[in-house]
């Protein structure tokens, strides 16, 4: 019997409620395929009525529980039977019969979207796309804790083994040359294999060099060297693949949001790696914040094996509809073959990223490397006072970061240019640190300092949505690649600053030391006004 005809002892004006309490159950008592069911087994339905008064029809809602593998799900489903009843007198028996075959009914069952979502597990209805973005959050976030305990841990180190400003200044410096070379290195990698297999190589690398640092130290210099060198190596492919993988999985409207969480997740780590850093030291020796910190990247390994993909295409459990937004909204990024290094070096836009990420990075690195140092040196703070007060400017990025991400975005969907946004943002990470660093000269009150080390941490943190969310924009299929060549330059401002700043230190004073910055910094704003754009520059 079909189901637009079944009608179960209706009153005539079909107003009044049903006389038989007892509904009969409908069985389905032949075999039913079709292309959401790939099985032969027999389905039963227990069907649920509802009248509604005001219209002419009836509704059956089928809710039926499906324990089959349909395309790698189990879930439930829902549909909708429609019954048309008309309004005119008919003969009905008294009683309802026990059962119905029904046939051909589920020829007329619609599975409704909002009946499918509303059975499935909230955890499965999370954007799958923003599982990604968490996961590199707490990538970057295990990135700069393993980065940061050195520049607290130096301190008892330097006293231990006899180090000079000039010595700690070579071991600051050193990470950096491994992380040098693994910037261009790694973008190809990525845009070739895959920011999976890539970043999951990175961590696994550094956690490994961060556990080896304390035996390399006290098996003496050239080892400690040699194995901040390989922690470089490691995180220096972090960022490429990164960018990869966000290129690939995240819509342009949503790009300056998830590239601020993604980096906040290095500021949190910042501030992580300098809270804990002095209390595991007091506990248990510096050689236990190498060992736990170390430790963290195989649980962090274990769930990006099992949750992450290098693109939504590879992904079996992505959800049709979010498949759908991603890809509508991105651009189409097969893997490259070979990379047009003339035609990128070509563009002045590149040479603006180039330059605009060497200016930005020789101050952000300085205070990344320098600034516990500075506090205990010039602000008379002792090893806990500072690590605590290093957290504060990382948590003002942190937040900073997420602020100017959600403004960028915003201020995109208004109709905005993407060029005026990235310029906009940029100068903001650009003239907001010069000028705060500009004031530490006339402070003499530690707190005011701090205080100014915030802000122009604080500021700085819009650059997440100028120069950083830049690569994407210009060159999405090559995002990777560009990030690695620019990045490369901020790598080297990190090399030659940080070593500068120990001679700088030796030969002269802290003001020295920021003056440097801020004149990269104003050099940096007038490079990108004049030649960055929003706009796609390479397929």
């Amino acid at each position: 019997m079909n189901a637009r005809a079944f009608l179960v002892s209706l009153s005539s004006d079909f107003y009044s409620p049903p006389r038989h309490i007892n509904l009969p159950d409908i069985s389905v008592s032949r075999k039913f395929v079709s292309s959401n069911f790939n099985t032969s087994t027999q389905t039963q339905f227990r069907f649920r009525f509802r009248f509604l008064p005001l219209e002419r029809h009836g509704l059956l809602h089928v809710p039926s529980r499906n324990s089959l593998p349909t395309k790698g799900l189990d879930r439930r489903e829902f549909g909708k039977v429609w019954a048309e009843v008309k309004s005119e007198s008919r003969d009905i028996a008294d009683s309802a019969p026990e059962s119905v075959k029904f046939e051909d009914a589920l020829g007329d069952i619609v599975l409704g979207e909002d009946e499918l979502d509303s059975a499935v597990p909230w955890w499965e209805q999370f954007p799958k796309r923003w599982v990604i973005v968490i996961l590199c959050f707490s990538a970057f976030l295990l990135c700069n804790m393993d980065r940061v305990n050195m520049s607290i841990a130096i301190l008892v180190m330097s006293q231990e083994f006899n180090w000079n400003p000039a010595t700690v200044g070579l071991i600051q410096s050193s990470f950096f040359w491994g992380y040098l070379l693994t910037q261009v290195a790694g973008g190809i990698w990525a845009d070739t294999v895959g920011g999976k297999l890539v970043l999951g190589f990175g961590v696994v690398w550094w956690s490994i060099a961060t556990i080896l640092t304390p035996i390399a130290a006290k098996i003496g210099l050239p080892f400690l060297l040699v194995v901040r060198v390989f922690m470089g190596i490691g995180e220096g492919v972090a960022m490429p693949a990164m960018n990869n993988l966000l290129s690939k999985w995240v819509p342009v409207a949503e790009r300056s949001r998830s590239l601020a969480l993604v980096y906040s997740g290095m500021y949190l780590g910042s501030v992580t790696g300098l809270a804990f850093s002095p209390f595991l030291i007091h506990k248990f020796g510096w050689p236990s914040v190498f060992y736990s910190f170390g430790s963290l990247g195989t649980i962090w390994f274990a769930v990006w094996l099992n949750k992450a993909h290098s693109s939504p295409s590879e992904d079996p459990q992505l959800r049709p509809e979010e498949k759908k937004l991603i890809l509508s909204n991105s651009i189409s990024k097969e893997p490259i073959k070979t990379v047009p290094w003339g035609l990128i070096l070509s563009k002045p836009p590149v040479w603006a990223l180039i330059v605009s990420h060497f200016c930005h990075n020789w101050g952000t690195f300085i205070l990344l490397t320098w600034m516990p140092t500075y506090y205990n040196q010039v602000l008379k703070f002792n090893l806990t006072e500072s690590g605590l007060f290093c957290v504060l400017p990382w948590l003002t990025m942190a937040f900073s970061a997420n602020l100017g991400g959600w403004i960028a975005d915003t201020l995109v969907s208004k109709g905005l240019s993407v060029t005026i946004v990235r310029k906009i943002m940029q100068t903001i990470g650009f003239l907001g640190p010069a000028f705060f660093l500009t004031q530490l000269s006339h402070i003499n009150s530690p707190a005011m300092a701090v205080l100014c080390m915030a802000c122009s941490q604080g500021t700085d943190a819009f650059s997440q949505s100028g120069l950083y969310s830049n690569h994407q924009d210009i060159a999405p299929r090559y995002a990777g690649v560009l990030l690695g060549l620019s990045n490369t330059a901020g790598v080297l401002a990190g090399v030659f600053g940080t070593a500068a700043t120990g001679y700088i230190l030796q030969h002269g004073s802290w003001d020295d030391v920021f003056k440097v910055s801020v004149g990269l910094y104003l050099v940096g704003t007038v490079v990108w006004n004049l030649f960055s754009t929003g706009e796609k520059i390479l397929d």
